[in-house]
């Protein structure tokens, strides 16, 4: 018999051959309540999917395991991933399955194994081993892309990184948010999913150890492709800040420079701005000996023949 039902406390079903996928998105205390009404749950265990900060584990009951488990959910254009919570329950003939309604793989799943009886007849039809092996695996699968774009990203960063013309601050500190989140999603779910491995058979006809390795295979591929993005984004955050220094430091010396070479002109600019007797000065006479401009050609040369001096000598410390 293959059956769909939909209860009035937000809790959707999907059921085939004894086996029932119970799905509740956005939970509250009253669909809690259902939970321990008709399965009998353990209270903590019930307590902790309300929660939205529960590290990833797995808790083993007399006859059924609970599992927190974190996917990502991402928001604004794919520029943010956020960790989304999963809770699990898992028992001889009915999988609970308990989250905020963002992790778009399992409600797609789930809603295929809803109106498609081929696709509910291949998940549900089973075990409830192997229905969560086939949850999961699909879960860890939607990484894959997440992981591929982030390496298509670092590509397009890398042109802008040693460009000097393009700023690529903001977009190597977003991919390097990205990349960190993703991480922190990805390490605990290698060590859930390996003692998930040597627990899921108690609720299987057939042996699911293979299945879970290949699982945990996929995301150690996963981890080791992200280690790599995060060692390559690393150095290119070097780069960049490098680069920039580079950049600043060339900018400022040669303001240094502009500034230094003008220090002898702002010299007998200042000591004939006094109101003293000067040589040439308005006080005791201007030369005119060269014409009216005689005083201002002599005080442009005695300014920038020091100046000349002073250029000549950084050349040949080769600070110009």
């Amino acid at each position: 018999m293959v059956g769909l039902a939909q209860s009035e406390a937000k809790v959707e079903e999907v059921s085939c051959d004894g086996v029932t996928w119970l799905n509740v998105e956005k939970p509250t205390q009253s669909e809690m309540q259902f939970l321990a009404t008709k399965y009998h749950f353990h209270p903590l265990a019930l307590e902790d999917c309300l929660s939205r900060i529960q590290l990833p584990k797995i808790d083993k009951y007399g006859d059924y395991i609970f599992l927190i488990l974190h996917f990502p959910a991402i928001r604004d254009s794919g520029k943010i991933v956020t960790a989304s919570q999963l809770s699990i329950f898992l028992g001889k003939d009915y999988l609970v399955t308990v989250h905020q309604g963002d992790i778009k793989p399992l409600s797609d799943l789930f809603s295929s194994c809803k109106k498609d009886e081929l696709t509910r007849r291949a998940v549900v039809c089973n075990t409830t081993g192997y229905t969560l092996y086939r949850l999961i695996d699909s879960l860890v699968d939607s990484l894959f892309p997440i992981v591929d774009g982030i390496l298509r990203e670092l590509d397009e960063i890398e042109d802008k990184v040693f460009d000097e013309k393009v700023e690529a601050v903001r977009e190597v500190t977003l991919l390097r948010r990205k990349i960190s989140d993703l991480r922190r999603i990805i390490f605990p779910l290698r060590r859930v999913v390996a003692e998930l491995a040597r627990e899921v058979n108690r609720f299987s006809n057939i042996d699911l150890t293979k299945y879970f390795s290949d699982i945990q295979d996929h995301v150690d591929k996963l981890w080791e492709t992200l280690e790599a993005c995060k060692e390559t984004i690393e150095i290119y955050k070097d780069t960049d800040f490098m680069l920039n220094t580079e950049k600043t430091n060339k900018i400022l010396a040669i303001l240094t420079i502009i500034f230094t070479l003008t220090i002898p002109h702002t010299v007998v600019g200042t000591i004939y701005g006094m109101n003293i007797n000067l040589p040439g000065g308005i006080e005791t006479g201007a030369w005119t000996f060269l014409g009216p401009y005689t005083t201002l050609l002599i005080l442009l040369v005695i300014a920038t023949i020091p100046a000349l001096i002073m250029l000549w000598y950084f050349r040949k410390l080769k600070w110009i």
